[in-house]
């Protein structure tokens, strides 16, 4: 059954839907990448409310039920980040990505961003190539949370 999602900011009531497609996801995540930990595994009810209070939130929805997130932390005046970013396993590769990615464009541009960060792991080819194809390129490599993550980045004019 098919149906047409709409993206719009997150609520408070949107919560425990975005904590389950985090932990579904990020645990999958977690594993493919050879991670130790994952902060998002860990986030509690109040991490996300903090975080749909003080952040750009997105999700996308299909009647009713929220079928994917992200998030965006401005840096500043020019510069942000975002985080957990998640499609649930059974709605991916059906657009949402791409339509979550470019409602955070519309935002970057009209919040004058002109550098948006993400970190990913970079030994997942499939998400390196999601993120190549919107635009971004990695800008580096470390293992600092134990794990290869690419710092990847979108240049906006």
């Amino acid at each position: 059954m098919d149906c047409t999602y709409t993206i719009r900011r997150a609520e408070i009531s949107d919560i425990y839907s975005i904590m389950r497609i985090i932990r579904s996801e990020f645990s999958k995540y977690k594993e493919m990448a050879g991670a130790k930990t994952v902060d998002a595994l860990s986030e509690t009810y109040e991490d996300v409310k903090s975080d749909i209070q003080n952040k750009l939130v997105f999700v996308a929805e299909c009647d009713g039920e929220i079928l994917g997130s992200v998030r965006i932390e401005l840096l500043g005046s020019t510069e942000a980040i975002l985080t957990r970013f998640a499609v649930d396993t059974h709605k991916q590769n059906s657009g949402i990505g791409k339509a979550l990615i470019n409602v955070i464009d519309g935002e970057m541009k009209k919040n004058n961003i002109k550098k948006l960060y993400l970190y990913t792991s970079s030994k997942l080819a499939p998400i390196i190539r999601f993120y190549y194809g919107r635009g971004f390129y990695i800008e580096s490599v470390s293992e600092i949370r134990g794990y290869l993550r690419a710092k990847l980045v979108k240049e906006y004019e």
